[in-house]
């Protein structure tokens, strides 16, 4: 069974981390005073000194890495969350040592220089033998071995997303041996998939032991048997989670509160309705596009009398979008196309070789130059440095019926670039897919978040094959 060798394979990760944590502390003083140094000066603590925090300094930092999680399996996990948990579980261990070497018993003087020797090194060895360990083992995994064996109880759109992904990532190592229902009959299949029976069929395959969880995936009309198919999966001691069929109705991250011990699932959570975060995305919005008219004004001027010289007709085009809370304003660009009537603009998108776009229009578009008078938008209120980008009225009225959660895009003001444009959703692309992309950066809005798209913006979101 998979949970035997997770265990076996967690008392080895420990004695290693044990190894590897003695091993830095001591090399960190070889290092100091014997690589750097001519051997130890007068007044230095021998090496045995050193010696003797290791039986306490090796068990305390195993406690804080298994309180830190690094232990729990994490087969389709992102290596991020893993390298977060053995940064955070070194870092604390460091400063729980310091304040016990210098603070509480300080007599002795212990090398700043030797602890900080350690702690670099000891994380930089953590994290090398992980992702090391992490690409081995996914690998095993992806030809057959040390798999970890599913059974899914209720055939569903959940059910078909999770062996989806399944497929896709075969690194995993998750075999699903097969699905519980009562409304497919035995034998279908799905991906190579089968059906085994109904949900009756449960209890005689559960006592057999040859499943390491059991996932319920019930559709939502067959909810009423949750309880009971929980029950039956604890009564013979198998784990068990829950993929909800509703995400057509919840989105990936809900929130819960608690009301009097009663828990309330939100349907989404928007971190930008915190008046702090607000108030923080605002002023860097005012800092960045003062910093922005200032340095591109160059640029802009150019432009303008580039448009001027070449084609007849404002050099500034107004186009009126849809913002936060669904309210109109007026979006500002470089005219990059003729002057056209009303009716002729609101035909459709622009597409690839349109005889409406002008010679230096073409350039402005594919490079998003057209875009630097936004910066005034942005100034104003009207939109963001980062955030879903605007769409006209008629777009808005057509995709609010078509899409779903189309219009969750307007809980928050739209921007100069976003999460969808920089992974190349511009242009005439999915707009469903866009959506998507905007979701997501909605519900997992951060400071950071921002800043890594506004980086992603200058190296890759800038020049794009589907601006047209």
């Amino acid at each position: 069974m998979i949970k035997d060798n997770q265990q076996v394979f967690n008392r080895l990760m420990c004695l290693l981390d044990a190894l590897i944590a003695g091993g830095c502390f001591i090399l960190g003083y070889v290092i100091k005073f014997h690589l750097l140094q001519n051997g130890p000066g007068v007044g230095v603590l021998p090496i045995t000194s050193y010696y003797s925090i290791l039986p306490f300094l090796v068990p305390g930092h195993l406690l804080i890495l298994l309180l830190s999680d690094v232990y729990t399996p994490r087969r389709t996990g992102k290596s991020w969350y893993e390298l977060w948990d053995v940064f955070r579980a070194n870092t604390i261990s460091m400063v729980i040592l310091v304040i016990i070497l210098f603070v509480v018993i300080h007599e002795r003087p212990y090398s700043r220089a030797v602890l900080g020797i350690y702690y670099f090194l000891n994380m930089a060895v953590d994290f090398a033998y992980r992702i090391l360990l992490r690409k081995v083992l996914r690998k095993f995994r992806s030809k057959g071995y040390n798999q970890k064996h599913i059974l899914l109880v209720g055939y569903s759109r959940a059910a078909e997303a999770y062996m989806d992904r399944i497929r896709e990532n075969p690194q995993w190592g998750v075999n699903v041996v097969g699905v519980l229902d009562d409304h497919v009959p035995a034998g279908a299949s799905y991906h190579g998939v089968k059906v085994l029976g109904t949900l009756g069929n449960l209890e005689i395959i559960l006592p057999e032991n040859k499943l390491d969880e059991v996932a319920i995936t019930l559709p939502l009309q067959d909810y009423d048997y949750l309880e009971h198919v929980v029950n039956i999966c604890e009564k013979f001691g198998v784990h068990t989670k829950f993929i909800p069929d509703y995400n057509s109705v919840v989105p990936t991250r809900p929130y819960t509160e608690d009301v009097d011990g009663l828990p309330v699932i939100n349907i989404r959570h928007v971190p930008l309705t915190n008046s702090g975060n607000i108030f923080i995305k605002r002023v860097v919005d005012i800092v960045g596009s003062l910093l922005g008219i200032i340095l591109t004004s160059p640029i802009m001027l150019i432009c303008a009398i580039l448009i001027a010289c070449t084609s007849r007709g404002p050099v500034i085009f107004a186009q009126e979008r849809v913002g936060l809370h669904n309210k109109p304003f007026k979006m500002y660009k470089f005219r990059t196309m003729k002057v056209q009537t009303s009716a002729s603009e609101r035909k459709g998108w622009t597409r690839k070789n349109d005889p409406r776009v002008t010679k230096v229009g073409r350039v402005l578009r594919r490079t998003s130059i057209d875009e630097l008078p936004q910066l005034f938008n942005i100034l104003k209120g009207d939109m963001s440095l980062v955030g879903p980008r605007p769409e006209r009225p008629q777009y808005v009225e057509k995709f609010m019926e078509e899409i779903p959660r189309y219009m969750v895009k307007h809980q928050v003001r739209p921007g100069l670039t976003g999460w969808a444009q920089v992974n190349g959703l511009r242009g005439d692309t999915s707009i469903r897919k866009r959506i998507e992309y905007d979701i997501y950066y909605i519900e997992n809005w951060t400071m950071l978040f921002d800043i890594k798209i506004i980086l992603m913006t200058f190296f890759t979101g800038f020049v794009n094959k589907n601006a047209y």
